[in-house]
C-alpha cells in the first residue's frame, strides 16, 4: 500500500463538525445526541457529553443565546490526539469563571464540572459573542 507523505491515513484524518442550536432548554438534549452520534467510539464520551451539557445549559441560562430568537453553536473536532469541543454563545454581561465552592448554592457548578472532566478549558470573546473550549485527549492512542 502506498501512502502519500504528509497525508494521514483515513482512520487518522481530522474530523470537524458544526451545528447551530436554538437557545432553548429543550435543545440541550439535541446537543448530547449530536455529540453521542459522532463520538460513539471515543473513550471519554461520557465526560464529553456532560461537559457539552453544562456548556449548552450555561449558554441558554446565562447569555443572550437564551433570549427570544437566540442561538448557540457547537463545534466538535476529533483527531488521533483526541477531541476538542467549542460552544459559542451570543455573549452576555458577565465572563465565564470558576466560582468558589463556598459561594455555591443552587447553581454555579457548571464550570467546576467542566474543569474537573476536561483536560483543559478556556474561553475567548467579547460581550457580544464568546466561545468556551474544552479538550479531551485520547487515552489509548494505539487502539
Amino acid at each position: 500500500m502506498l501512502l502519500a507523505v504528509g497525508v494521514p491515513p483515513a482512520h487518522e484524518a481530522p474530523m470537524y463538525w458544526r451545528r447551530e442550536f436554538r437557545g432553548k432548554p429543550e435543545e440541550v438534549r439535541f446537543v448530547r445526541a449530536f455529540a453521542a452520534h459522532l463520538l460513539a467510539d471515543f473513550p471519554a464520551l461520557d465526560d464529553v457529553l456532560l461537559v457539552l451539557d453544562e456548556l449548552a445549559v450555561n449558554a441558554v441560562q446565562h447569555t443572550r443565546s437564551g433570549e427570544d430568537g437566540g442561538r448557540f453553536t457547537v463545534d466538535i473536532n476529533m483527531d488521533v490526539a483526541g477531541v476538542i469541543v467549542y460552544v459559542t454563545d451570543q455573549g452576555g454581561p458577565g465572563e465565564p469563571c470558576l466560582r468558589d465552592l463556598a459561594e455555591l448554592a443552587e447553581g454555579g457548578r457548571g464550570l467546576l464540572t467542566v474543569s474537573a472532566l476536561a483536560a483543559t478549558w478556556s474561553w475567548a470573546g467579547t460581550p457580544g459573542s464568546r466561545t468556551i473550549r474544552a479538550t479531551f485527549p485520547r487515552a489509548d492512542r494505539h487502539g
